[in-house]
């Protein structure tokens, strides 16, 4: 069956096809007039009660035919790619779902298989050749097929509507009528009505691409200039909608993309060549249609869901979200969700689906069994176009579903009975170890077994505790067991999991298993018995008497093994055992008073041993309570005490000390010995009650001092003890107060050993010093003297020298034999010196007037220095007298023209003397050969 529909071709500008549908629409092609062979279509499409702008669209109405009492329903075809054209459906066939649509045509259309058809790109029609579209639809379950043919070809316009359209495309002219939705025309006020422009997306057409046209009918008697303003226009982004301010023709001038802007509202303007408005703005909305031309993105690549093992079918796991750039009320934006594939595919291919609408993942099989399988990936694909899987864009992810452990399976022995041993007496001691086996996840409360000793154990000696690593139920003795009570035990214990076993699981939820443990007998030590033993007795028993005797008994009762006896701990040494009996006896008197007694008990340690293999023994204290006795005498206290010299204030109170206990200590009996006979002249004791006296001076006073004052003290024993037991009272001056004066000064100024100590040392050290002192005295006199040995002779050469207060260095020449210095007879030889070779600087020949040494200083290491090498020189010279022959020091030899002083008078004169050498000594001596030389000047 085809249908073709076609339009008068009376005018190319203008056609009104009358509504088919419910929908009342107008349309109005209109036909570009370029000079391309192939003239590009433009529709409009315009509803009430707004006028609407559709570009290149086409819409017709198609009526599609199916066998038997099938009616045919209306569907709509547009042009723009991607733009839902129509829904095709079968109201009157009864059918409403299992169909499958195809379309003949591919490449031009496409239809969803919900019967909406789009346009796979945009359509171009010519005058003379049109299209046509094949739909095909299947049933799917009656497997019936009905086909139907749609032809397309360009419309005829009438010719009465010319006068409405320019040349080059649609005139919105200045107008004052309204055409309404049924047809009728209204007049209204004069302005502006432009209805909404639609634009697509990503459009590949030639730029700019034009629009629509706005016109004023007060163009025809003005030249009016258009322009537009507004986000788009003269705003950002500025230039994508230009106007031509000549003819109005409203163009965009590059590709326009909805998901950033999606629609734009601009304002145009009419005004004269003077600036002067004509009309008033009127508002254009430029509405972006939307493209399929964005993927649908998922929030997340990998998702992560978990769902419990043996979940029924219906359990919600997780729920996948994407979200899809496009228009969300169009196709292009309506998202499908499907599960690509399932990994692995046990024990169904399809354990799980997906809502196709809200991405909820949910169970859709029974079997889920985390012991086989663990995890689970599903690929999960989300297709817009509602999912329509020829043109629809699509994406995928990875959701990886983890099945949660639940307790299915009981924890099961792995064998029947298990064997273990102990040595007795021990205490936490692993006997034997039990294992189990359980499928479940280790380490969860499914897996984690629990052992319960249910029969065997009575007296609770056992436990098991669990390993948490290897899940192993360790059996522990927790109290000793005895091998000649009990040599074997037959314990029977239960298993199971921490939480309960999960609802359905049809098997036991314990296991059962027996422990057999053998008891292992090990040689015990022996045990006293009573331990302690404690006894009564009177102190100061004798030495050599029988106390008790200290049994210890063997529990190894097959062994058949003797006992040997020891003292171990007697600190007073006080006891001695008999090492085969156990009798007890005293080797010194029993002391109640002794400090090793503590609150009247003395506690002595023996220890029996036996002749097992190895040896084992124990010990056991015995506990002697002495009794008191009236073995201690009394003693005063305090023993020292002050007391006034005066009579007012003059008594002090002093009581007794007793080391035994009542009734053999107090109350005590006080009283004055009578020797020596002034203790009663001078003293009397007053009694206060039992335990205290009042000791006080007698009329007048005593001088200050210390005073021995005796007085006999007797206690009240059945045998009463007296002693004579001495008070050490200091008598001195009190103050005001009552307190002693002179102890104070004498605390005040005492000193404590330390003090004492400090000052000898002191004087120690200052002796030490004096000492020091005296002796380098003594020894610096005797190097004094040493030196005058070796300096004082007139004849040394340095005597001879004196110092004029030069600066310049010490002596020219310091190596001097001093052995020429003893020998006197060699100045001869230096006098026949001939004077012209004679240094300026040495020693005259003649007799020269002696001076005094000037007093120095010499450095103390320059002196020492000279004295070892003179002594060095002396002990080697050959020439040297020897070491206990006479020596002879103020001896100047023979020839020496050294003169008495009594020739200083005689060369006053002058006439004997001839001082003309000093000329010859240099300048240091001019002034002296100025006053003594032969110069008559």
């Amino acid at each position: 069956m085809q249908e073709s529909v076609r339009t008068s071709t009376r005018s190319p500008f203008l056609s009104f096809v009358p509504p088919l549908s419910p929908l009342s629409s107008l349309f109005l092609l209109s036909r570009s007039h370029s000079r391309s062979p192939s003239p590009s279509l433009a529709m409009y499409v315009f509803s009430h009660p707004l006028l609407s702008v559709l570009s290149s669209q086409i819409k017709t109405t198609i009526p599609l035919w199916c066998s038997g009492d099938c009616a045919g329903s209306d569907s709509t075809l547009s042009a723009p790619l991607s733009l839902s054209l129509s829904l095709v459906s079968f109201v009157d066939c009864g059918r409403g779902s299992g169909l499958h649509f195809e379309i003949g045509d591919p490449a031009d259309f496409r239809i969803a298989q919900d019967g909406t058809v789009y346009a796979a790109r945009t359509l171009h029609l010519s005058e003379k050749t049109g299209r046509s579209l094949d739909i095909r639809v299947k049933d799917v379950e009656s497997k019936e097929a009905w086909h139907t043919r749609v032809n397309f070809s360009l419309p005829n316009t009438p010719k009465q509507e010319e006068s409405e359209m320019g040349e080059d495309g649609i005139v919105f002219p200045w107008r004052s009528v309204v055409v309404g939705g049924d047809g009728s025309v209204s007049r209204v006020k004069r302005d502006w009505v432009i209805p909404p422009i639609n634009v697509p997306e990503n459009s590949r057409g030639q730029f700019p691409e034009e629009l629509v046209k706005i016109r004023s009918d007060r163009d025809k008697s003005n030249t009016l200039r258009y322009s537009v303003t507004g986000p788009g226009a003269d705003q950002t982004p500025t230039g994508l909608f230009i106007i031509d301010p000549i003819t109005g023709q409203l163009s965009v001038t590059k590709p326009l993309d909805r998901e950033q802007i999606s629609n734009f509202h601009l304002r145009a303007h009419a005004v004269d060549i003077n600036g002067n408005q004509m009309e008033n703005p009127i508002d254009i909305v430029i509405n972006v249609i939307d493209m399929n031309d964005n993927r649908p993105e998922f929030s997340h690549q990998i998702w992560n869901g978990t769902v419990d093992e043996g979940a029924k079918p219906g359990s919600v796991v997780m729920t996948v979200t994407s979200q899809d750039k496009d228009d969300p009320n169009t196709a292009n934006g309506m998202l499908r969700y499907k599960i690509l594939s399932q990994s692995p595919e046990s024990p169904s291919t399809n354990m799980f689906t997906i809502n196709n609408k809200t991405g909820k993942i949910i169970t859709v099989a029974a079997g889920l069994d985390r012991e086989k399988v663990s995890q689970y990936t599903l690929i999960i694909q989300a297709t817009d176009m509602e999912g329509n899987p020829t043109y629809g864009l699509s994406n995928t992810a990875t959701a990886i579903i983890r099945l949660l452990d639940v307790n299915d399976n009981a924890p099961e022995f792995t064998r029947d009975t298990f064997y273990g041993e102990v040595p007795e007496n021990r205490v936490n001691e692993i006997v034997a170890n039990l294992t189990v086996t359980d499928k479940d996840k280790p380490g969860t409360p499914a897996w984690n077994a629990v052992y319960r000793i249910t029969s065997g154990d009575p007296t609770g000696r056992f436990s098991i505790p669990t390993d948490p690593t290897t899940n192993e139920g360790l059996v522990t003795v927790v109290k000793p067991v005895d091998y000649e009570m009990n040599r074997s035990y037959m314990l029977t214990v239960v298993a199971e999991n921490e939480i309960p076993l999960a609802g359905g699981i049809h098997r036991t939820r314990q296991s059962t298993a027996t422990i057999s443990i053998r008891i292992i007998d090990v040689n015990e030590s022996p045990n006293f018995d009573p331990n302690p033993k404690q006894v009564k007795l009177d102190e100061g028993l004798p030495a050599g008497s029988m106390l008790t005797t200290f049994i210890a008994h063997d529990p190894d009762r097959h062994m058949q093994q003797s006992i040997r006896y020891s003292k171990l701990f007697d600190p007073a040494n006080w006891l001695e055992i008999d090492p085969n009996n156990g009798r007890i006896s005293t080797i010194a008197l029993l002391d109640r008073e002794s400090p090793y007694v503590r609150n009247n008990l003395y506690n002595a340690t023996f220890m029996a041993s036996d002749n097992g293999v190895p040896p084992a023994s124990g010990t056991g204290t015995l506990q002697i309570y002495l009794l008191d006795i009236n073995d201690n005498a009394p003693r005063v206290f305090p023993q020292e005490t002050e007391m006034c010299e005066r009579p007012d204030p003059n008594a002090i109170n002093i009581t007794a000390v007793d080391g035994d206990l009542n009734p053999n200590a107090g109350p005590f009996a006080f009283e004055l010995a009578h020797r020596p006979s002034d203790i009663r002249r001078n003293w009397t004791l007053t009694r206060i009650n039992g335990d205290y006296v009042q000791l006080s001076l007698r009329t007048g006073s005593l001088q200050s001092g210390i005073y021995e004052v005796p007085i006999i003290i007797t206690d009240s024993g059945n045998l009463p003890m007296a002693n004579t037991s001495y008070l050490r009272v200091k008598v001195c001056q009190c103050d005001r107060h009552g307190d002693c004066v002179d102890m104070e000064r004498i605390m005040a100024a005492g000193l404590g050993t330390g003090a004492i100590i400090a000052i000898l040392i002191c004087i120690i050290i200052l002796l030490v010093l004096v000492l020091m002192f005296v002796m380098w005295m003594k020894r610096r006199d005797k190097e004094r003297q040493a030196k005058q040995l070796l300096i004082d002779p007139e004849d040394d050469v340095r005597d001879n020298i004196l110092k004029y207060d030069e600066e310049g260095g010490g002596e020219e020449d310091q190596d001097y034999d001093l052995s020429q210095l003893q020998q006197p007879d060699t100045l001869e030889h230096d006098l026949v010196k001939p004077v012209g070779i004679r240094r300026l600087d040495e020693r005259p020949l003649h007799p020269e007037p002696s001076y005094p040494l000037r007093s120095t200083a010499p450095h103390p290491g320059d002196i020492g220095d000279f004295i070892h090498e003179g002594l060095k020189a002396a002990d080697t010279d050959p020439t040297a007298p020897p070491y206990d022959s006479l020596l002879v020091f103020d001896y100047e030899g023979s020839g020496s023209t050294a003169g008495s002083l009594s020739s200083l008078h005689s060369s006053s004169s002058g006439g004997d003397q001839d001082y003309d050498y000093l000329n010859d000594w240099g300048p240091r001596f001019r002034k002296l050969a100025d006053m003594y030389g032969g110069n008559d000047d």
